[in-house]
């Protein structure tokens, strides 16, 4: 059943954006020809078109939005504009396949309907609870919009595709979509990425213990919470036997930088910004624990975290405040303390540094369940059978 396939998303470049490319490579593998839409990366994935792998990506230039969001509406904008304009030049296609956010996408999606495309939505965000969650601004006009436009494009959808299950049950009720038209394709490390390295103590600054922090630096994920339980763990625990670098980029990470000196952690705490391959993997192989400090809001409550997945990949155990879809990902791999309770968070990330044949114990758990029911092999089957449905 193998067509021509247009993923748009604008998140993120691709194959910068793993989850995307692993859907391309999948229906790439199956027989599809495979067309991205997505912007260009500012250091990475810069050409305007290029064929990767079989992959056609067809990028376009676009200015991240900043501050509040007004800046989304223009971003948003002009990303809709470049994806019309390059998908009547791609032409017809079997499937339309469009990841969020934003949720503006349907639009080019229902163009594409008009010419024989079938819709595929692609979940990766709950816009409405993002909105609640990143901008504070309650329930006003702006947050009324983006419930309408994501009621829009549940519509338009023939098939959805959820990362988890508590997506999926937000596209039973608030979409009003039928149980055969949703598809959970879990988010999954691609574990031939993941590999240890042999530890370099000196990524240690001359402490006995690291702590990693891997992902993105927004308003919504909980950096200053990380960085605050570290002051806690220093301050409460009476604990300074150990280096904590944080490892991602995002619209806060010049904040963080600057609440790390008022917190007087600059000694202790390290940013190195987006780190790639190997780069990376030097990080994570020397991690004692991986942090995960996404505060509990509207979003992360029902969000899969990419960071743990990753964390369980590299067999490095996790604390985490207690979210729904958290412990879903991480099971016993990670220890929880109360939603948002830093003291306590300090607590527990003081328990494993104190207690290495259970990090080791956890982080076996972890690599086990990445490798085995949580891993993209799943997911890319359930990819497949969610194009089947579609063309059916």
């Amino acid at each position: 059943m193998a067509g021509k396939a247009l993923i748009l998303v604008e998140n993120l470049s691709v194959p910068f954006d793993r989850r995307v490319w692993q859907e391309s490579t999948t229906l790439r593998d199956a027989g599809w020809e495979v067309h991205v839409i997505c912007p260009r990366g500012t250091t990475r994935d810069t050409e305007p078109y290029v064929e990767i792998d079989g992959v056609r990506i067809h990028r376009y230039p676009l200015r991240a939005a900043t501050g509040g969001p007004l800046g989304y509406v223009q971003e948003y904008s002009a990303a809709l504009w470049h994806t019309f304009k390059l998908a009547r030049r791609i032409g017809p296609v079997d499937v339309v396949h469009a990841c969020n956010p934003p949720d503006l996408l349907f639009l080019v999606a229902r163009m594409l309907k008009r010419r024989g495309a079938r819709f595929v939505f692609d979940q990766h965000d709950l816009v409405p609870e993002l909105y609640l969650s990143r901008f504070n601004r309650g329930e006003d006009f702006l947050y009324r919009a983006v419930c309408k436009v994501e009621r829009l494009t549940y519509q338009a959808a023939n098939v959805v595709i959820s990362t988890n299950e508590s997506y999926r049950d937000i596209a039973l009720t608030r979409g009003g979509k039928r149980p055969e038209d949703v598809f959970v394709v879990r988010s999954a490390p691609a574990v031939e990425r993941f590999y240890r390295l042999p530890v370099e103590e000196s990524l240690k600054r001359g402490k006995p213990h690291l702590l990693c922090y891997l992902g993105v630096m927004g308003p919504q994920d909980g950096v200053d919470y990380a960085l605050r339980s570290l002051a806690r763990l220093r301050d409460e625990v009476g604990r300074t036997d150990w280096h904590a670098v944080f490892i991602g980029d995002g619209d806060t990470y010049e904040d963080m930088i600057a609440l790390s000196r008022e917190l007087k952690l600059t000694d202790q705490v390290e940013f190195t910004g987006r780190l790639i391959g190997d780069d990376l993997l030097r990080y994570l192989s020397a991690a004692d624990v991986g942090l995960a400090p996404d505060p509990l809001n509207p979003l992360n409550d029902l969000s899969t975290m990419n960071k743990i997945m990753e964390y369980m990949a590299m067999s490095c155990p996790v604390v985490s405040f207690d979210l729904r879809e958290g412990r879903v990902s991480a099971g016993d791999a990670a220890l929880y303390a109360p939603a948002n309770d830093e003291s306590e968070f300090a607590k527990l990330v003081a328990h494993l540094l104190d207690n290495p044949e259970e990090r080791r114990r956890m982080g076996e758990i972890g690599k086990a369940r990445v490798d085995g029911p949580l891993s993209w092999k799943h997911s890319g089957e359930a990819l497949l059978a969610a194009y089947e449905a579609a063309l059916a």
